[in-house]
């Protein structure tokens, strides 16, 4: 019998779920806060939102895993950016509102800091604040991370919030930069870790 904590591939019946939990793990995220500022049914347009990024981004293109109580969406090197169709972008401009421009300039921002050289990228992880603590996360970072390492690339990830620093650190990340959203918008964290053998 798996653990709980074992990573498996995400399945298409396993979205409502995942984007109900990555939802919970993102409530008091910087940046979700900056980009959903409304409370009234943010809980619900975040699981829209990160169910936008799993069917329409991450699923199609991506490496997605998740746990019993997390999910982790990451893109290797060489996976071809695909713009959003209209259904999709329909969908996002409903999700933001008024608020859509605020996603255009931290995607800017965030494309002009993105390392050139081949990596792999991890967009998205989180874990049920009911279960942190419990290795989830650490479990579905430590996955990816092994990927990359056997594959001899490092590793790209951007954190919003701080206190997410020191757990990034432990497996090898280093602060490279750090982006400036303006109009009150959040710092990002630009973390890299290097492969290793």
């Amino acid at each position: 019998m798996q653990s709980p904590n074992t990573p498996e591939p995400v399945e298409s019946g396993d979205a409502p779920h995942l984007t109900r939990t990555l939802a919970r793990a993102f409530a008091d995220d910087p940046m979700m806060l900056w980009l959903f500022p409304a409370e009234e049914g943010r809980a619900d347009r975040l699981a829209q939102w990160f169910d936008v990024m799993l069917t329409h981004k991450y699923g199609p293109l991506g490496h997605c895993e998740h746990t019993g109580a997390a999910a982790a969406f990451w893109t290797p090197p060489g996976t071809a950016e695909q713009h959003p169709d209209e259904e999709t972008l329909a969908r996002i401009n409903d999700l933001l509102g008024e608020h859509v421009a605020r996603l255009g300039e931290m995607l800017e921002l965030v494309g002009r800091e993105t390392p050139q050289e081949p990596h792999w990228y991890l967009a998205v992880l989180g874990a049920d604040p009911a279960a942190q603590g419990h290795g989830h996360g650490a479990a579905l970072l430590r996955s990816g991370l092994a990927k990359a390492d056997a594959a001899g690339l490092p590793v790209h990830l951007e954190s919003s919030k701080r206190s997410n620093l020191a757990f990034y650190a432990h497996f090898g990340f280093t602060v490279r930069g750090e982006i400036h959203v303006s109009a009150g918008g959040p710092t990002l964290w630009s973390m890299w870790r290097e492969a290793r053998a």
